[in-house]
């Protein structure tokens, strides 16, 4: 087993496009970590450098403690699975997942052990003499999957393994993979754009935007404590709501509504002037009464998801999404009285996008 550590890594791709910008990130013993952030952050690139694929232009990488920048991908001990399945297609499912250990000239009896081993923890033993084209997507996956563990690597290496995948696949993956690192127990670095891959897998969730780093926490802490405005957006499904206002003599003020900063709020309170309040879904709800806190909007559309009902709204103060309980369907067209549970938002920098709390 093994740790990643990189230290102040940057990659500039000829033509001046810096694609990683000073990443320093740690990956522990063990750990499941995953990198997300849109298209074009630098997640993939700092994946293909540990592998080795790519070099660093600046910084340091370190599997265990060795310093692995001048060592051969073949060297690192470290096994990738990629978005394509990249399966031989004339071979077995049995020589496909060999075929890496043949190369390495293992003794036949320890290929057959491994092989073996890898198909029944992934449910593959009445698929090995299966070609690839006779197997469904989410078995291809596994195949991809079971050539990295016959490796046997210090660490595994996840560039968006899902992306082919339909939804129920994708969630029926997801459960394996993280099954997976708990019976193997082994360092696994996951990348992907799907906030709710990693929300659902990670131990720790590292977000990146613009190949720098914006956080690295636990899921949970991510969702909760966001240190800026784009983790605040990028975790959570639907994203937070944002309201433009002003911080005056510990109140928020916005379009048809005020907030004074009190209990988790206070922090906010030395910040003067423009400020953004962040509030999720689960935080805006239909009311019946006009407390203080309640404010009137129009629903523009609504979406029944069974179990809960995404209401979309236009306020005074901009568009939302409210996440409401499934007893009521609203109508699309009406007005309703909403309560903003501002006690539960969050309070972000104009400028910087910085938290205030």
């Amino acid at each position: 087993m093994a740790l990643v550590r990189l230290e102040h890594i940057t990659k500039t791709f000829p033509g001046g496009t810096v694609a990683v910008r000073g990443i320093d990130l740690v990956a522990e013993d063990r750990e499941f970590l995953v990198l997300v952030g849109p298209s074009g952050c630098g997640k993939s690139t700092v994946l293909r450098m540990v592998a080795g694929l790519e070099a660093p232009t600046s910084g340091t990488i370190y599997i265990g403690e060795r310093r692995v920048n001048e060592v051969a991908p073949k060297d690192r001990n470290v096994a990738m699975v990629f978005q394509s399945y990249a399966l031989y297609p004339h071979m077995t499912v049995r020589q496909n997942l060999a075929f890496g250990l043949k190369l390495r000239k293992l003794p036949r009896e320890e290929t057959r052990g491994r092989v073996d081993n890898a198909a029944s923890l992934l449910g593959l033993t009445p698929y090995l003499d299966r070609k690839p084209r006779a197997l469904s997507g989410g078995q291809r996956q596994r195949v991809a999957l079971g050539r990295a563990i016959v490796r046997e690597p210090d660490v595994f290496l996840f560039d968006e393994p899902l992306s082919n995948l339909d939804a129920a696949l994708r969630a029926q993956t997801r459960t394996e993979i993280s099954n997976l690192h708990r019976r193997l127990n082994t360092t696994m670095v996951y990348v992907t754009h799907d906030q709710v891959e990693a929300m659902t897998m990670a131990d720790r969730i590292a977000v990146m935007n613009d190949g720098a780093l914006m956080q690295v926490a636990r899921p949970m802490d991510l969702y909760h404590r966001p240190a800026n405005r784009f983790v605040a957006s990028f975790i959570g499904s639907p994203s937070m709501n944002f309201f433009d206002g002003t911080i005056e003599d510990g109140v928020f003020h916005m379009p048809g509504f005020a907030l004074a900063l009190s209990g988790r709020l206070e922090k906010a309170r030395a910040h003067r002037g423009a400020a953004i309040l962040g509030l999720r879904p689960e935080h805006i709800s239909l009311t019946n009464g006009s407390p203080d806190e309640a404010v009137d909007g129009r629903a523009s559309a609504v979406e029944p998801m069974g179990n809960e009902i995404l209401l979309h709204l236009d306020l005074e103060a901009g568009k939302a999404v409210a996440r409401l309980g499934p007893e009521r369907v609203p109508e699309p067209g009406a007005s309703y009285r909403l309560t903003l549970h501002g006690e539960h938002g969050h309070l972000f920098a104009k400028d910087t996008g910085a938290s205030l709390l």
